[in-house]
């Protein structure tokens, strides 16, 4: 029998803070219309006070391994998506341990921006397949709003912070994820990046971006990567239950979907209560999905996701 990872449990944490376009007005020079005719962007959740990646990641994973019904002890790998972290070092994945009471596992963060759940997930797959671990923790945490100018109109009603996270376990049977596929194209920095860095500037630095070139980037990869992932698993679109795609803007979403012949009413959309959480963004529309009961097991998944790099793409999975 084939040795899959399978998802025990899914899980998210928001920050406290929840402020709608309206709030944003009152900052910068916006309207809610100008933001949901652009974007379909309506709330996002800001970090307060003690609210940090590591602290959201931490509240998503006892989640998780509470929906799985598994102890922290039994988690044998944690591996932690995100462009924030807590510090530049050590990995913010080893205070999700120390926070989950984990004495002993592997743990390292993955930095892949909106498509690092997909490269962590990828990662977590192979290391349980290759006999690595048994059990993971696989988490997409951020607080973008530690990156965003909030004199720039055009990015900073874009963004916001939350997390989500998966427990996976190596199982032998149907369900689970059946192939991933990956890719980067580090040609297309300029259009999407932080005008920072600890090498470059010594400072974090602010979140730019290209917009429209970024859009005609994403519709095209994504659907590519999303084809690709199912001719590697000999199914198609026709398969697809559920689409949960990483929640950029709600055209985004719609173009993709138009272009592989999926109807609106299979894709997983979020954008419009969280806006963009980067590499939160893809488990957070999961948890969200599997909790209010759209998305059953044995069901056909398909997760996707374009970011900074750029990067992209594309998990099949049978719930």
């Amino acid at each position: 029998m084939t040795l899959r990872s399978v998802i025990l449990g899914t899980g998210s944490a928001l920050p406290a803070r929840r402020v709608s376009n309206d709030d944003l007005a009152q900052r910068v020079d916006t309207s809610d219309e100008w933001i949901v005719a652009r974007t379909g962007i309506r709330f996002r959740h800001l970090a307060g006070d003690g609210e940090t990646t590591a602290s959201l990641a931490a509240a998503a994973a006892r989640k998780a391994l509470d929906a799985a019904g598994v102890e922290p002890a039994s988690i044998d790998l944690i591996i932690l998506a995100t462009a924030t972290p807590d510090q530049t070092f050590p990995a913010s994945a080893t205070k999700v341990q120390a926070l989950l009471g984990v004495d002993d596992c592997i743990a390292f963060d993955v930095a892949a921006v909106c498509s690092g759940f997909l490269y962590a997930l990828s990662v977590a797959d192979a290391m349980i397949r290759g006999g690595n671990a048994r059990r993971a923790l696989v988490i997409g945490a951020e607080t973008m709003s530690s990156l965003i100018d909030w004199e720039d109109r055009t990015t900073c009603v874009l963004f916001g912070d939350g997390a989500g996270a998966v427990v996976l376990e190596g199982q032998t049977g149907a369900a689970g994820i059946l192939s991933t596929k990956l890719h980067a194209d580090g040609r297309h920095n300029e259009l999407l990046y932080v005008d920072g860095g600890p090498s470059t500037t010594r400072t974090v630095g602010h979140i730019r971006m290209k917009g429209s070139e970024v859009f005609r980037h994403a519709v095209v990869n994504l659907a590519t990567v999303m084809t690709e992932v199912l001719a590697d698993t000999g199914l198609t679109t026709q398969d697809i239950d559920w689409v949960v795609p990483h929640q950029a803007n709600a055209r985004i979403l719609d173009a993709t979907a138009r272009k592989l012949g999926l109807t609106p009413e299979q894709v997983v959309v979020t954008v419009d209560q969280h806006a963009n959480t980067s590499a939160a963004s893809v488990p957070l529309a999961l948890d969200t999905a599997v909790r209010d009961g759209r998305i059953q097991r044995g069901q056909l998944l398909v997760l996707e996701a374009m970011g900074g790099g750029f990067t992209w793409g594309a998990a099949a999975i049978r719930y």
